[in-house]
């Protein structure tokens, strides 16, 4: 799955969006990371396929990121979604316990974080329904693997789309442009692991732009 990417990397704008205060430790943690990596806003939107304005609301919380835009910008900052969404742990633990994965919504997709934090991969339980952010294409630097879990995932890899059934994995450099989506009305539900790569050019998306922006 990508995650992936000059679009809006999620739909931004759309309503898949989370509802306000879904994400409340958001805004903070995405200028103090952005800062932190000595970028300018105009810099760090161009990374991520985003618009300055857009960027600009999802710092000051008028605008909520949807997983795929969490991802990009996770990417350009060199960090994990976990420290985008302010969550903490007091030590980075080998073993993850089913208990202690709770559910995030973004963009209409749930995800668990299944790896700890801090680490030169991440790894992430998803649930992506049916008709989700299927138009989203994705390029980024780095590597993906995704293995389905429940339900039949469609993925699109350059010009080849495969069809993916419970059981079966896939494993890309996500240089090459990919998409995914859910066949099943039901949704599909997925492990994923993808590199994480500190890169101006870390998250390029291509897509539809909806309502406009760069």
């Amino acid at each position: 799955m990508s995650s992936s990417e000059t679009e809006r990397p999620s739909g931004a704008d759309s309503p898949a969006e989370p509802a306000a205060g879904a994400l409340t430790a958001v805004a903070p943690q995405l200028r103090a990371l952005r800062r932190q990596a000595s970028l300018t806003l105009e810099a760090a939107a161009r990374a991520a396929g985003l618009s300055p304005a857009h960027l600009s609301r999802l710092e000051t919380g008028q605008r909520q990121p949807s997983l795929p835009m969490l991802l990009a910008l996770a990417r350009v900052y060199g960090t994990t979604v976990s420290e985008l969404l302010g969550e903490t742990v007091a030590e980075r633990d080998s073993v993850i316990r089913a208990a202690d994965m709770e559910p995030t919504a973004a963009g209409g997709w749930t995800y668990w974080q299944a790896g700890a934090p801090g680490r030169g991969m991440q790894a992430l339980r998803v649930h992506v329904p049916h008709g989700s952010q299927g138009d989203i294409v994705r390029v980024h630097p780095g590597e993906e693997w995704l293995h389905v879990l429940r339900g039949r995932l469609r993925l699109r890899l350059g010009d080849t789309t495969h069809r993916l059934a419970a059981g079966d994995s896939a494993h890309f450099d996500s240089l090459t442009p990919h998409r995914i989506a859910a066949e099943d009305h039901d949704g599909v539900e997925l492990l994923f692991v993808h590199t994480l790569l500190q890169s101006p050019t870390a998250a390029l998306c291509l897509g539809p732009t909806p309502g406009g922006g760069s």
